[in-house]
């Protein structure tokens, strides 16, 4: 189990040879355009403060260019940060000399990359296994794990089998598990599921989901889907032009977003899916009555639970089991539509 989370602070990346002089002018108020046009230097990162919590999973997400790829290859330290700050267990990532850095690399992080990675030359369990292969694990113990991960993944039977024998969504689940075999503490996937079928995509997501129950690894997700970001992120964080502009829950940034950019971000979510009992129930009035359900339902499942069940009214408990609220159909349904939908039909009504 992961027992420690990531700590990135003040972390900015300037692409061009002389990076660094370049700071102090970004940090005094230089745009990503005026470096470029006046030093011929590009703007990748910019103070990046975010705590990725132990056990987690942190999405971080944004358009293509918004710097979420070049952020999560710092945590690994494949890209060398111009300024700041990504601490583990104590230590700055970005000030470990190589044999640290090396040793960080091969026993606390593991990557899963969008095209797969694998060795079209080795077999399913040999390209799982390869990990423990350059850390000299003997033969016999990586196969026992390797064959493990394979079977937890879905993929018994296929140990002999070659990359292009496989699927996409095979072949990604052949890097999980590769990734899982090395037993890190940190996973690291860059637009993992991106290059899947949309049916084949969510089918990983639960797989990821699944085994995270289990394993509690800090996970850092990094994607371009909003959908995925809900759906997988125990955090959230969204970048734009090399910078957050919101940070928080699914629930906090639907709920709550930022500025207008984020407002473009959320609109068509369906809110239902994010949202929960607790965060929307009203306060009890009179005796405690309703059909009882989790807080921690989405109302989705809340709305499909009492209408299967004939109710029109829930009793929403806290987690030790303890009533904390009430909630009703109507209050359901209106905070499933949002603001935007709002402001939609009145334009239309005028």
């Amino acid at each position: 189990m992961a027992s420690h989370g990531i700590e990135i602070k003040g972390l900015y990346k300037i692409f061009g040879p002389r990076g660094a002089e370049y700071v102090g002018a970004v940090k005094a108020g230089m745009t990503k355009a005026e470096l470029n046009e006046k030093h011929g230097h590009v703007l990748g990162l910019k103070d990046i403060n975010i705590s990725m919590p132990a056990g987690g999973i942190t999405v971080v997400m944004g358009l293509s260019g918004s710097g979420k790829s070049t952020l999560i290859r710092h945590i690994n330290r494949l890209i060398e940060p111009t300024d700041g700050e990504v601490i583990y267990d104590g230590n700055d990532i970005c000030r470990m000399n190589e044999k640290d850095l090396r040793d960080f690399r091969r026993l606390k992080t593991a990557m899963v990359f969008q095209k797969f990675a694998l060795l079209p030359h080795r077999t399913v369990i040999e390209n799982t296994v390869y990990g423990l292969d350059i850390q000299g694990i003997p033969r016999q113990e990586s196969m026992k794990r390797g064959q493990y991960w394979i079977e937890r993944v879905g993929l018994a039977g296929f140990e002999r089998h070659y990359p292009n024998q496989l699927s996409g969504g095979m072949q990604q689940r052949v890097g999980l598990a590769r990734a899982l075999t090395n037993d890190a503490d940190i996973l690291l996937m860059d637009e993992a599921y991106s290059a899947l079928d949309p049916l084949i995509r969510v089918d990983m997501q639960t797989v990821l989901l699944t085994l995270q129950a289990e394993l509690k690894k800090t996970v850092v997700f990094i994607t371009h889907d909003l959908d995925e970001a809900l759906r997988l992120g125990d955090k959230i964080a969204i970048l734009r032009d090399g910078q957050v502009v919101q940070q928080g829950t699914g629930q906090e940034i639907v709920l709550s977003p930022a500025d207008d950019y984020i407002t473009a971000f959320v609109k068509e979510v369906n809110r239902g899916r994010v949202i929960r009992a607790s965060t929307v129930m009203q306060p009890i009035d009179g005796a405690p009555d309703g059909m009882p359900i989790p807080g921690s339902s989405t109302l989705e499942s809340a709305a499909r639970l009492m209408t299967e069940a004939g109710h029109s009214r829930a009793l929403v408990l806290d987690e030790n089991g303890a009533p904390s609220g009430m909630l009703d159909l109507r209050t359901i349904i209106t905070a499933m539509v949002s603001p935007a939908s709002h402001e939609t039909e009145k334009m239309a009504a005028e």
